[in-house]
């Protein structure tokens, strides 16, 4: 996963943990706009959470973070 994707990552799940706590989910499609402007990341940040981690459609934004910052 390319770096620039891992830090916004981490960016939204620190601000969707400030906001709502430690138990709050996100799915993958929090990372993006409304709009499929770049094509390329999402399909990237969906790979890597259905296909190479199997992940369910939400999950705790503290699990996310963790697993990214660890560069699974």
């Amino acid at each position: 996963m390319r770096a620039s994707l891992r830090a916004k990552i981490i960016e939204v799940c620190d601000k969707k943990i400030a906001v709502k706590g430690d138990n709050v989910g996100v799915s993958f499609y929090a990372f993006f706009a409304n709009k499929n402007d770049d094509p390329e990341l999402l399909m990237e940040a969906a790979t890597w959470w259905i296909q190479t981690h199997k992940l369910d459609h939400f999950v705790k934004a503290k699990v996310i973070k963790t697993m990214v910052q660890q560069g699974r």
